[in-house]
């Protein structure tokens, strides 16, 4: 008996819900009609990626920061409504925006 047939007698009037299979990265942030845009920078003599521009939520803004960071793994960080990126990965970034909905413009170099 696994654990879903105990909680089944323990709880039999209790209805389990599947999720839907659409991505909740997609569906949870709010796509805008602005395009973000995606900067290269140098600081301190290493390079850094940014991406600027976005007018929805704050909490959504920092979920897709650390949605780029662990999908890219590396660093970076949430700062004055800015996601900063360690490295040049303008490319990738803009591929994994466009694969989510969003409109990316390339800024600079």
């Amino acid at each position: 008996m696994d654990l879903q047939d105990q909680l089944k007698n323990l709880f039999p009037e209790h209805i389990h819900e599947e999720p839907e299979n659409s991505s909740e990265a997609t569906n949870g942030l709010w796509i805008q009609d602005d395009p973000l845009l995606c900067k290269y920078e140098k600081r301190k003599g290493k390079p850094i990626t940014i991406i600027d521009g976005y007018t929805g939520a704050t909490e959504d803004f920092k979920a897709l920061a650390k949605e780029l960071k662990t999908t890219l793994s590396v660093g970076g960080s949430y700062k004055d409504d800015k996601i900063i990126i360690q490295g040049d990965y303008r490319d990738k970034i803009m591929a994994i925006l466009k694969s989510k909905g969003f409109h990316v413009k390339r800024v600079g170099g």
